[in-house]
Order: structure tokens, then C-alpha cells, then sequence
């Protein structure tokens, strides 16, 4: 029976997603299709991250319920390095899960590719680092 706990089963999709995420991010022209790729991708790296952040939480004694409060635990807890910065991340997301057009998408690859991937990575790498010392 695998003994895994869930935020670590969790944790490898978010590696799993994140390196695609990162190879997005690396690149310098984006068509109309890579363009949307990056953006959901983007999404979907955000909710991995938020999620696994709840599920350590829960692990750890700490019951969260949704994003915004998970973020403000996890940043408690120093998981994140800047609680604002993760809050406008999440609205960023909401706000590129339920609009799209080429000109949001365009005017979302800066913000993207110069705050929000740095700050996941960030995150990610904290969550790496709490399954070595785990071990």
C-alpha cells in the first residue's frame, strides 16, 4: 500500500507541470496557440501550487478552506516569501480563467514571465525542500 502522503502526491504533479510551465516561460515569441498554452498552463501551475500548499498545511495541523486563506497560512508559515504578491496572483488567475482574448493573453506574458514565474518557482523550491527534510 503506498504510505505517500498526499501533499507529496500533489507535489509531483506541481514538478510535472512546472517544468512545462518553465519551459513556456523561457521562451521569447509566442504564437496565437503557445500564447493560450502559456496562460493555462500558468493556471493550472498556480491551482497545483495552492493546493499542495493546503494539503502540507493539513498535514502539518492547519485546516484552510480556499485559496486566499491558504495562501495567508502558507505565508504565515513562511511556504511564501510575499503574501500580496501571492493575492494579486490569485486574482490574476480568476481573472485569466474566465477571460480570454489575444490582448489579455498579450498583455499577461510580462507579468507572467517576470513576477508570477519567479514567485512560483520560489514556492515550488520550498516545497522541494520540505520533502528532503522530511526524510
Amino acid at each position: 500500500m503506498d504510505t505517500e502522503s498526499r501533499w507529496k502526491q500533489r507535489l509531483k504533479n506541481l514538478n510535472n507541470v512546472f517544468k512545462h510551465f518553465e519551459s513556456a516561460c523561457a521562451r521569447n515569441y509566442y504564437d496565437e496557440l503557445e500564447l493560450a498554452g502559456l496562460v493555462k498552463l500558468y493556471e493550472l501551475v498556480f491551482e497545483l501550487c495552492w493546493k499542495t500548499l493546503k494539503d502540507y498545511l493539513y498535514e502539518e495541523g492547519i485546516d484552510t478552506k480556499t485559496p486566499r486563506e491558504t495562501i495567508k497560512k502558507a505565508y504565515q508559515y513562511t511556504l511564501l516569501e510575499n503574501v500580496d504578491q501571492w493575492l494579486h496572483a490569485l486574482e490574476s488567475r480568476n481573472k485569466f480563467a474566465h477571460i480570454y482574448d489575444e490582448k489579455t493573453a498579450n498583455d499577461a506574458v510580462p507579468k507572467i514571465k517576470e513576477i508570477l514565474f519567479p514567485m512560483i518557482r520560489a514556492c515550488v523550491e520550498k516545497l522541494n525542500e520540505k520533502v528532503t527534510e522530511n526524510e
